[in-house]
């Protein structure tokens, strides 16, 4: 860890609170001695750690109440050796093969629109989030944080690529897919609709249930230390210029760019109400609270009671009605990736082809580095619910381009099968998690097709060596599985990464390396946003707004940062591997 941050953070808090941040962050050390002993042997082994959570972190001040974030010391790296053993010398020996960059659960978010859920957040904590009008300046200064960084900390290769594993926007709006494009490729930007001269949502109604930052009205988060905030809605929604990546990147579709919320079908029957002039802004108890349950149990009787909230609500606003807010269609999603005006630092279309706008499959490979294959799936399910699986035709592909690109395998009975000299290894995508695909319902994209769970994926993986890690996210925490066999070079490692809407707000950094002895090593290193840690509630410059999305998020009364933060075994990690070479 740098020096500066160690001073920056014993400086400004006080002994409790630097105690509160070492538990906070994770860590299993004694003493501020113990975890630096630990950050120099992580830096020694490391080309550079300046940018990442190798360095510093976000850390909060003080308990209870609405907490102030700061500069804090970094997380050191922990080895992993559940699937191979760490053999020493292997710092000396490694070859760097692949360095890439996760983004995962962007939510680009537009809050005033009329198919949003805010009323449910008391029930379901993603309804409606204090930081979200600022979903899009803050996934900008997770971009500016990626072009700073630029390279891997173990292997320093320049990073090959971005891929963005699902959940890019909120509610499949047309308006929202446009910001995230223009926020990967570079442009201008207004994270605005309806009326975008004024802001009109729940945050300047009145309604006690709700951050009304730029008012002296003491609402519930205001009361439990949520500051005033003069000019924030418009800054929020003005317009500024993103600066995109400067690497090649890549799109995974997740639920909530397939569906409404993320969880109810879309068959076009509420596109009138996303693109209309009314908004729900509350409405009575025991009907949020039926609501809640339905988008759990039954979307189709949730849809038609959302249609009777629209007569019924105790408080419906009138607002400017905007054809931008129209949903889009799977198909749709690929042909937006392949508009010029997107195409960025490439490659044309994201991974999307013209036979995917054509076809509304979602899923292909592309190389992330010479010897080193990435397939992107498409585990999401249109019959509603949040999670996901695969179908049989996907599932039938995948194996496919699993065994082309392998030279040995293993048959459902375990037998070793010798194939071509071909062989890459590889990295699967996904937005959803091996335990968060049970979601078997028939799809009604494809009505005749069986659905498959994540069990069946794990299995079909553990049959191909060259698998190396299948990364995900859709949880919206950090979590690492060893998905462990007893033939070592069966194994593979399960990456899940925290969204960067909900606190921590982390991507991640992946490096693969051979280290010369039989084993393959992945780097996992957690990165935030190029944000200042400081907020000052009178600074609504781009950056101290990125900065409050960060500091709101970790106080959103309805989350809880600790569940999503993950362990030290989760964040920076050496995961060992067993080498395929049978």
């Amino acid at each position: 860890m740098s020096a500066f941050s160690r001073r920056r953070f014993v400086g400004g808090a006080s002994a409790t609170a630097a105690g509160a941040a070492l538990s906070l962050a994770g860590g299993t050390f004694a003493s501020a001695a113990a975890r630096d002993s630990a950050l120099a042997a992580t830096a020694a082994r490391a080309v550079a750690v300046g940018g990442t959570t190798l360095e510093e972190v976000a850390t909060p001040l003080g308990s209870g109440g609405y907490r102030r974030l700061l500069s804090g010391p970094g997380w050191p790296l922990v080895v992993r050796a559940d699937l191979a053993a760490a053999q020493a010398g292997r710092d000396g020996r490694r070859t760097g093969l692949a360095s890439f960059v996760q983004f995962t659960d962007m939510h680009l978010c537009d809050t005033e629109s009329p198919m949003r859920f805010e009323y449910l957040a008391r029930w379901n904590d993603a309804a409606h989030r204090p930081q979200e009008t600022l979903t899009v300046r803050g996934a900008s200064s997770l971009v500016e944080r990626v072009n700073e960084v630029a390279a891997g900390p173990y292997t320093g290769l320049p990073f090959s690529l971005v891929m963005a594993t699902g959940d890019n926007t909120d509610n499949h709006e047309q308006l929202e897919l446009d910001w995230y494009l223009t926020v990967m490729s570079g442009g201008q930007v207004t994270p605005n609709s309806g009326d975008t001269s004024r802001y009109e949502g729940v945050q300047n109604s009145g309604d006690a249930a709700y951050w009304n930052p730029e008012s002296a009205y003491q609402d519930s988060y205001k009361a439990v230390g949520f500051p005033q905030v003069p000019g924030f809605l418009s800054a929020a929604g003005r317009e500024f210029k993103a600066p995109g990546l400067k690497t090649p990147w890549y799109t995974t579709v997740g639920n909530h760019d397939d569906s409404i919320e993320g969880t109810l079908p879309d068959i076009g029957l509420l596109n009138s109400l996303y693109t209309g002039d009314r908004k729900i802004e509350g409405c009575d108890d025991a009907d949020a609270a039926k609501l809640a349950g339905l988008l759990k149990s039954d979307p189709a009787a949730a849809v038609l009671l959302l249609g009777k909230l629209l007569e019924d609500a105790e408080a419906v606003r009138e607002i400017t009605p905007d054809a931008r807010r129209q949903p889009f269609t799977t198909k749709q999603f690929a042909q937006a990736h392949l508009n010029p005006a997107y195409t960025g630092a490439g490659p044309y279309g994201h991974g999307f082809t013209s036979d995917a706008a054509n076809s509304g499959n979602l899923y292909y490979t592309f190389e992330i580095s010479p010897g080193v294959l990435g397939i992107s799936l498409d585990t999401t399910n249109a019959a509603g619910f949040a999670d996901g699986s695969i179908g049989t035709a996907q599932l039938n592909w995948l194996e496919q381009q699993l065994r082309a690109n392998s030279d040995h395998w293993y048959d459902t009975n375990g037998k070793l099968v010798r194939g071509g000299s071909n062989s890459r290894l590889v990295v699967l995508f996904s937005h959803h998690t091996s335990t968060t695909m049970g979601n078997l319902l028939l799809d009604p994209r494809h009505f005749f097709e069986l659905r498959h769970d994540g069990n069946t994926l794990v299995a079909l993986l553990q049959r191909y060596p060259n698998v190396m890690a299948w990364v995900n996210g859709h949880t919206h925490r950090n979590q690492i599985t060893a998905h462990g066999h007893a033939v070592p070079e069966r194994a593979f490692w399960e990456i899940n990464t925290a969204s960067h809407i909900d606190f921590p707000q982390h991507a991640r950094i992946i490096e693969v390396t051979d280290n010369g002895d039989g084993t393959l090593s992945l780097f996992t290193t957690l990165i935030e946003s190029a944000a200042p840690y400081g907020t000052a509630f009178d600074d609504t410059s781009d950056a101290g707004l990125a900065s409050l999305y960060r500091e709101l998020s970790f106080n959103d009364p309805y989350a809880t940062p600790g569940a999503k933060l993950g362990t030290p075994l989760d964040h920076n990690t050496e995961l060992l591997l067993a080498k395929p070479g049978r």
